[in-house]
């Protein structure tokens, strides 16, 4: 059975590296609050409930014109070629920009089945917040806190909605 595949992406310093670290359920990704950090692919597995995914954290996508933005780009590009899910991290904190609807026309143009994970949602007045990322028009839109652990079961739910459970298969020699 193949294993289904899960991409993290989006701008720079939406929390794509906290919440992956919080699905994956120890800490590997770096997290630092400036920009840039994470450049490579880091991948991992996820284990949730009956299911097993795999993981990829990238770096953030940004339309500046700096040398390594391109790097992170291809290296995000090659991310969502290998998923079977996009999870479109945005930061609830702040307005939709040009980064945003950058990533939202490549997504769209994939034609990868994505999920709006809006992310740092963790105080009633963001939770009204969450109704303006709607506009980048994907129809999975979901308020989470990676930092507060706040929406990451009802996310793992969404993102296994369409798995098929994973049998693990036992040695008869080790029952």
């Amino acid at each position: 059975m193949k294993i289904p595949t899960v991409a993290l992406v989006g701008r720079p310093n939406v929390g794509k590296s906290t919440i992956f670290n919080k699905l994956v359920g120890k800490k590997i990704s770096i997290i630092e609050d400036t920009p840039g950090v994470t450049r490579d692919r880091i991948y991992a597995d996820v284990n949730y409930n009956s299911y097993k995914f795999h993981l990829i954290d990238t770096g953030g996508i940004d339309v500046s014109k700096e040398l390594f933005n391109d790097e992170i780009k291809i290296q995000a590009e090659i991310a969502i070629d290998e998923a079977d899910i996009i999870v479109f991290i945005v930061d609830g904190n702040e307005e939709l920009n040009q980064n945003d609807f950058v990533i939202r026309d490549y997504l769209k143009k994939s034609g990868k089945d994505v999920i709006v994970a809006v992310n740092k949602i963790d105080n009633k007045r963001r939770e009204d917040n969450i109704y303006n990322f709607y506009e980048l028009g994907f129809s999975k839109v979901i308020g989470i806190s990676g930092e507060h652990n706040i929406g990451i079961g009802e996310l793992l739910d969404l993102i296994c909605s369409n798995f098929k459970e994973y049998e693990i298969n036992y040695h008869p020699f080790f029952r």
